[in-house]
């Protein structure tokens, strides 16, 4: 797979999310390698991943990638909807926005705001602005 599609929090002070991925499709044994590599490139560190169970019904408990198993955990909570949780030995917990793999681009280019931290989104509120912008939405006569 190529690079994932990743927008993170510059430094250590974050809002309530660290970021937005958008994966290019829905198969998390694909996505999950590429990903995982690119916010925890070291080998043999423990990652565990929690994703919500609606997006990612299929969810393996594991996958398979260099130098590593990736520990799966479907969660139901309705507070992790739209998440993926990553928990590494090494540095800690990165709590990002997943962008659904068939979101149009325009509206996916919009949804990296959840890497700014002054805007402190949860991903519901950022799901719920991803409509037109004013721009957008305005029609000259």
């Amino acid at each position: 797979m190529p690079l994932p599609r990743l927008a993170l929090t510059p430094g250590l002070t974050h809002g309530p999310l660290d970021g937005a991925w958008w994966p290019r499709c829905d198969v998390l044994e694909l996505e999950l390698p590429s990903f995982v590599a690119s916010l925890e490139p070291g080998r043999g560190t423990t990652v565990r991943v929690t994703v919500d169970a609606a997006q990612w019904p299929d969810a393996p408990h594991a996958v398979m990638a260099p130098g590593r198993v990736i520990a799966v955990k479907p969660t139901g909570s309705a507070g992790e909807a739209q998440l993926i949780t990553l928990d590494r030995d090494t540095v800690g917990r990165r709590v990002l926005l997943v962008v659904p793999p068939g979101e149009p681009a325009d509206t996916a280019a919009r949804l990296p705001a959840a890497a700014d931290p002054a805007l402190r989104l949860t991903a519901s509120a950022l799901l719920a602005t991803t409509g037109p912008t004013p721009e957008e939405s305005h029609v000259t006569s």
